[in-house]
């Protein structure tokens, strides 16, 4: 790593601890998760079936975890690496632990295209016996340097969740049924209201335009067909933990003046003081606030406990805003 990225890395490790700290003073939800639920947890409800075999699964993210465990059921047992709420996964560095895990592991999901570069290494230097490899942005198709936030496409959570489900199979043929019988589960019932509230805010608000703080809501907004007007250049700047330009901030905050943009989203995991400002501003001026993390929140949560309290902001948000 170079001395200009090192610093980039130091500065947005930085600002995510102090954007999660933040949080936390003000009372608002925090990420925070432990390993993702296992079999008992995940899937209480669901007695065992087929062989009882266990595939040992590891997540570098606990939002992956969370899908993987849910639908591997009783037949898989997944540890999530990345958990702390206060920990930046763009420079994390894993420990004699989490080499163990991946070397133990029969099947790993990370996220790739660039935001978990220490996993990558992880598989490369503890390569498993016959272990299964899934790297998030191989499969949506997002190479290096594109938007790596793909948990916040609804449609790459489905293309993951119908992946992850055919590797299950693949790892453990005698119990292909119930991983079928997960799949569907998990989609039609676990997921309905996630699904019914992106149906809803689509249908609804398409068009609406919107601000954010950085690139994490863009996949969101595309997802929800929302308008994002913020300039591109400040949202990967944020994103990447770089000084945003005084062009775009006064673009920015020329947005929020003359209200542009009917809702402004930020990550309020990372509140640097240009996103605290213009948070401030946005409020001073009328215009809703939601915010979103890029952690699991709260303790506890699952991914769709944490997306559905996330979407329902949002909604909430737009319907102040527009009147509707």
């Amino acid at each position: 790593m170079n001395a200009i990225s090192s610093r980039t890395v130091r500065r947005r490790a930085l600002r995510f601890a102090l954007g999660a700290a933040g949080v936390v003073a003000l009372g608002t939800t925090s990420a925070c998760s432990t390993t993702a639920p296992t079999a008992s947890t995940a899937n209480a409800s669901t007695s065992a079936s087929g062989s009882g075999k266990v595939i040992q699964v590891a997540a570098a993210e606990n939002f992956w975890g969370s899908i993987a465990a849910q639908l591997g059921g009783s037949h898989a047992h997944v540890t999530s690496i990345i958990t702390n709420p206060n920990t930046d996964p763009h420079s994390y560095e894993p420990t004699a632990a989490d080499a163990r895990t991946v070397t133990t592991a029969q099947y790993v999901v990370v996220n790739g295209i660039g935001y978990d570069a220490w996993a990558d290494k992880l598989l490369s230097t503890n390569p498993g016996s016959g272990r299964t490899e899934l790297k998030v942005g191989d499969l949506v198709g997002i190479q290096p340097g594109g938007n790596p936030h793909r948990w916040y496409s609804p449609d790459n959570v489905h293309q993951v969740i119908e992946q992850i489900t055919a590797d299950y199979k693949k790892t453990d043929p005698s119990d292909a049924s119930y991983f079928d019988q997960q799949k569907t589960a998990f989609e039609t019932q676990t997921l309905s209201q996630y699904n019914q509230l992106i149906s809803d805010i689509k249908a609804k608000y398409a068009g609406t335009p919107i601000g954010a703080s950085e690139s994490i809501v863009t996949p969101l907004a595309d997802g929800l067909g929302l308008k994002l007007l913020t300039p591109a250049t400040f949202l990967s700047a944020m994103s990447e933990g770089t000084d945003p330009t005084a062009a775009d901030k006064a673009t920015i905050d020329q947005q929020i003046k003359s209200k542009q943009i009917k809702v402004y989203v930020y990550n309020s995991q990372n509140s640097t003081p240009d996103v605290v400002a213009q948070v401030n501003l946005a409020k001073s001026e009328g215009i809703p606030v939601a915010t979103v993390t890029e952690t699991l929140a709260p303790v506890g949560a699952t991914f769709q406990q944490w997306q559905t309290t996330q979407l329902q902001g949002i909604e909430a948000a737009l319907a102040k805003a527009t009147g509707k």
